[in-house]
């Protein structure tokens, strides 16, 4: 079946349309680790309950994926299989993120803690209708091997600027000139950032250009059917496993991001306790500079770096070598993270960021060479399927990286109420977990991918095939 979608090269105009809509894909989970921590620190969350909000929605995430990744491969509309599922998820998630920030002090930490719950179910459904056709719609703008990674550069060179914006939020969260207290900063920029987020997450919508599925030989839709689908997809994450190379990225990507995932909104109190004993005032914009800092690495440093590597000696060992460059990062973290000379961690940065900042601009277009291994062996194209088991791999692992972050707080005994000296022991293992459970995951992921053979030459036979067919 010819998809109609399918072109050797993109216009630069619709990359940057796509590149918009991952600012708002990278903005909503960074500001939601940055606004997490007011959950803790503020409002008296234990660290179950934050293991708890943390976990559950992105389980009910990750079930919903697939179905609207079914959903979106079969819709027969005159504006395509995608856009008027991003721009519905783009709308329920602004509006839902605003309610859900809308905690008060004088609440009952059960109130606020059962609000907050419920409103974030609301936010990870729009997020589904989002995110599933969004990525979809990045699969098939190209079938070119390398225009693809320039897509997903481009994609991410953007989206990166999420994670340079997002870390300021802490200064302006607890500086008093800026808001009396951290629960009212999160109340009001929770309006202000999710007005421009939503706006820049319906952009692929209006802008990329898709065409009219009407005449398509597709699934019929019908409530009967999308529940009988049920068993299509599990079906369809049958036949996707079945694709070695598909098992690899998703595993590797699981590792990577998920271990990172599970330290990172440990960052704040790994550098307010173990630099600043505790006091967050003193620390000024050391946190921020960190987050701020190591994604204008990414976005400067390593994504060019990683398209240029990719196609001078291919992704599997661009990705290697992105990866190996990570773990240094990492080491290098743990010995710098020195009391009263937070400026050290700065050496780390670059090297540290290589591991987070590489892995989708690889993986997304790795997954886009998959997809025509899967269009080869099923004569369909299911960009919304693979996409949606991609990220539900990410997705439940992202759930069990949330309630690992509460688990690991539990597990040290820290206390944000205490100094660092009241608790030393329980921040030098915040900070142990900080550095080296990503470097763990990162060795695994590189264990499995050390075989990994789809490469520019198997790509262009695939589709010299699937042309001819």
């Amino acid at each position: 079946m010819d998809n109609p979608y399918l072109k050797n090269r993109v216009p630069l105009r619709q990359k940057i349309a796509f590149g918009v809509g991952m600012f708002a894909n990278q903005m909503f989970p960074a500001i939601l680790g940055i606004f997490m921590v007011v959950l803790v620190q503020d409002l008296g969350f234990s660290g179950w309950m934050w293991a708890f909000v943390y976990f559950f929605p992105r389980i009910f995430d990750s079930i919903t994926d697939p179905i609207m990744g079914f959903i979106s491969d079969n819709t027969k509309s005159k504006w395509g299989r995608r856009k008027q599922y991003i721009l519905i998820g783009g709308i329920i998630m602004g509006v839902a993120y605003i309610f859900m920030w809308q905690l008060f002090r004088d609440n009952t930490l059960q109130f606020n803690f059962w609000y907050f719950f419920i409103w974030s179910i609301v936010f990870y459904l729009g997020l589904t209708f989002f995110s599933v056709p969004y990525v979809a719609m990045g699969y098939e703008m190209s079938d070119d091997f390398h225009e693809r990674t320039n897509i997903m550069a481009i994609a991410q060179w953007i989206g990166q600027w999420a994670w340079v914006i997002a870390p300021w939020f802490w200064v302006i969260m607890y500086d008093p000139e800026w808001f009396p207290s951290a629960d009212v900063a999160a109340r009001d920029l929770a309006i202000w950032v999710t007005i421009p987020c939503a706006i820049c997450a319906i952009v692929p919508a209006i802008f990329i250009k898709s065409k009219s599925t009407l005449n398509e030989d597709y699934e019929p839709l019908s409530i009967d059917n999308i529940c009988a689908s049920l068993g299509k997809i599990y079906d369809s994450f049958i036949e996707a496993f079945k694709i070695k190379e598909f098992r690899q990225l998703c595993g590797a990507t699981f590792f990577i991001y998920n271990a990172f995932m599970a330290v990172s909104s440990l960052t704040f109190f790994v550098i307010v306790y173990k630099l600043f004993n505790g006091d967050a005032e003193a620390t000024g914009i050391w946190v921020s500079l960190f987050g701020c800092l190591g994604a204008l690495g990414t976005t400067f440093i390593v994504i060019p770096v990683v398209a240029w590597s990719s196609k001078k000696m291919g992704k599997k060992k661009a990705f290697m070598l992105t990866q190996s460059i990570s773990i240094l990062g990492y080491i290098m973290l743990y010995f710098l993270f020195i009391p009263g000379k937070p400026w050290m961690y700065i050496i780390a940065l670059p090297f540290f960021s290589f591991g987070i900042g590489s892995l989708f601009t690889i993986m997304m277009s790795m997954t886009a060479d998959v997809i025509d291994v899967d269009e080869l062996n099923s004569g369909k194209r299911r960009e919304g399927v693979f996409g949606a088991i991609y990220w539900w791999m990410v997705k439940v692992g992202f759930a069990i990286a949330g309630a690992l972050s509460g688990v690991i707080i539990d597990a040290v005994g820290f206390n944000p109420e205490l100094t660092t000296v009241e608790q030393q022991s329980a921040v030098d293992g915040l900070h142990a977990f900080f550095c080296f459970f990503p470097t763990l995951g990162t060795l695994a992921a590189m264990w499995i991918m050390r075989n990994y053979r789809m490469d520019e030459t198997r790509a262009n036979e695939i589709r010299v095939l699937l042309e001819s067919r």
